[in-house]
């Protein structure tokens, strides 16, 4: 039971010796070419204000001291995280972000390069945000502490808060799907369920992607 479970996050299935699954992190492809027609259609209307709200919001978050052109960095990895994570609830295609191998293959890097740039360029401040302001002289050894722990772990809590929230819900649609042929009589009520469940890991892969831009924004902007 448990290993029917899990299947659908088994990358280790292959075609001729080869991972496939993995090739499902490309799909999302597939739909930027609809964004360079001529004439503008409503699928490049609709990401073109998403865009606009998303570059709005992280311009206020970097603040004035951010580089131009910053924000579309975290917008390029909201759109891949949306992508995967949408995908991930068509039948047979593989959720990569349910992985800690991408999920932390993303986060990792960001995290590593604002340590970096923050160290390097402003280490006065760096050092200044490991003690808030008001920080009695007794406690300010344990803050150090527990915020350089805090930050240590920071690309951990991204690529786990996305992985499982990514698992838990396929794995909820799994099990139910899993007892359907033991419900003769109560059928359209777990079709029911399902359908709510999938529109629910909707809003949940929409969310996680703003989730983690959103925290990649916040986690650079402490270092300007």
């Amino acid at each position: 039971m448990m290993t029917n479970l899990f299947s659908i996050f088994d990358p280790s299935t292959n075609l001729f010796n080869l991972s496939l699954n993995w090739l499902s992190t490309f799909i999302g492809l597939l739909f930027i070419p609809y964004t360079f027609w001529f004439i503008p259609n409503r699928y490049f209307m609709f990401w073109n204000f998403i865009f606009n709200t998303l570059h709005k919001e992280f311009k206020t978050l970097l603040g004035i001291n951010s580089f131009n052109g910053s924000t579309f960095l975290f917008i390029s990895l909201f759109s891949f995280v949306l992508f995967n994570n949408f995908l991930g609830l068509f039948p047979y295609i593989f959720t990569s972000t349910s992985h800690l191998t991408l999920s932390l293959s993303l986060s990792l890097p960001l995290w590593i390069s604002f340590m970096l740039y923050g160290w390097i360029n402003n280490y006065n401040h760096m050092f200044a945000h490991m003690i808030p302001q008001g920080t009695p002289n007794i406690l300010m050894p344990f803050m150090v502490l527990i915020e350089t722990i805090s930050n240590i772990i920071r690309p951990g809590t991204l690529a786990v808060r996305l992985m499982a929230n990514m698992i838990a819900g396929h794995l909820l649609m799994t099990l139910l799907s899993s007892t359907g042929q033991n419900m003769n009589f109560l059928i359209i009520l777990l079709l029911i369920v399902q359908i709510l469940l999938l529109i629910l890991e909707s809003a949940v892969a929409v969310i996680q992607s703003y989730v983690i831009a959103i925290l990649s924004t916040l986690y650079s902007s402490e270092v300007n």
